[in-house]
């Protein structure tokens, strides 16, 4: 039975808490709303930033959105199966990286949630802080940790930094962040279809970017070994991989699965594909989490096969965590 089922839960093992439900079990700060500070025009920038991450352009096309091979569980939203059209667009080849949003935050000023909150969400075992640091342990999901210091520079904790991890994907940012960037840039974050369309890279009704079976040598940034005990790190990777790792799909497009998740900029809801317009649909107009997709270095088939360019998850939109980062879109 896979993590996520065993719990009874819709988000699954690999992915994170929420930011509030990551420090509860020890009464440590629960995130409120987001501070002024923190975002608006004066932290994003007026101008456009200097973003520098290569873009590649996605046709404009109609595409079979969804899961067509049942690989999905019925919680998650991924069917029907229904035809989507697009508009071109442009799109990051790779996630935005470290070097990237440190480029930004050099422009701007700019805090992340995390940094203003506090802490953020730390896998155990990439866990670089002093025991006091750990502010919380969901029973459901023990192998995450709320760690103090936490932030995009500290990626484990305040033992850690940014040191070889230039060209790794940030992470530690919020959707929130993302947006703020995406503001910057003069971009946005994806839609839900926007992204999937990306990663399909013309296949239709592929499981992955490249096809529907995992072959040869390790094709993306996933975990090997018995979660969430022991990684060996067959592919040589305890959490993330540069942003260049692998191959990319047909589009240009580097890992969109595997490695981290991506917020989107749509509103989750599990009903979604029921509802949803033809045409460039954008998800609901409220909601309570916000779209990730493309899975982790956490994911794997024994407890969760969300790495998969139909599948779906969501966290709340002030939610920071280890593996989650973000690309951007704009007019092709």
């Amino acid at each position: 039975m896979s993590g996520d089922d065993a719990q009874g839960r819709g988000r699954p093992a690999c992915c994170a808490p929420s930011a509030a439900d990551v420090v509860q079990p020890t009464q440590g700060p629960v995130r409120g709303p987001l501070p002024s500070s923190a975002t608006g025009p004066a932290a994003a920038g007026g101008a456009h930033g200097d973003h520098r991450v290569e873009q590649v352009v996605v046709p404009a096309q109609t595409f079979l959105m969804g899961d067509a091979r049942g690989d999905g569980r019925p919680a998650d939203g991924e069917t029907p199966v229904h035809e989507v059209e697009l508009d071109a667009f442009s799109v990051d080849a790779t996630t935005v990286t470290n070097s990237d949003f440190a480029r930004f935050v050099d422009a701007t000023g700019f805090r992340t949630e995390a940094e203003v909150f506090g802490y953020s969400a730390v896998f155990h075992l990439a866990l670089a802080a002093p025991p006091e640091d750990v502010l919380g342990q969901p029973p459901q999901t023990p192998w995450w940790l709320g760690v103090r210091g936490a932030d995009w520079r500290h990626p484990g904790g305040a033992r850690s930094d940014l040191d070889g991890l230039a060209d790794h994907p940030v992470v530690h940012v919020s959707w929130n962040d993302a947006v703020a960037y995406g503001t910057w840039a003069g971009r946005s974050l994806p839609s839900e279809a926007q992204w999937e369309c990306a990663s399909r890279g013309g296949l239709v009704g592929a499981r992955y970017p490249w096809g529907d079976e995992l072959t040869g040598e390790w094709a993306c940034n996933i975990w090997q070994g018995d979660f969430p005990t022991r990684n060996t790190r067959e592919d040589g990777f305890l959490t993330t991989a540069p942003v260049r790792t692998y191959a990319p799909n047909a589009y240009g497009l580097w890992q969109t699965v595997g490695n981290v998740w991506e917020w989107c900029a749509d509103w989750s809801a599990a009903d979604t594909y029921r509802r949803s317009p033809r045409h460039d649909p954008r998800g609901p107009e409220a909601g309570a989490e916000r779209v990730m997709r493309g899975g982790s270095y956490l994911c794997h088939d024994s407890y969760c096969n969300r790495y998969r360019c139909s599948a779906r998850s969501s966290n709340t939109p002030d939610s920071s965590t280890g593996n989650a980062g973000f690309r951007t879109v704009g007019r092709a």
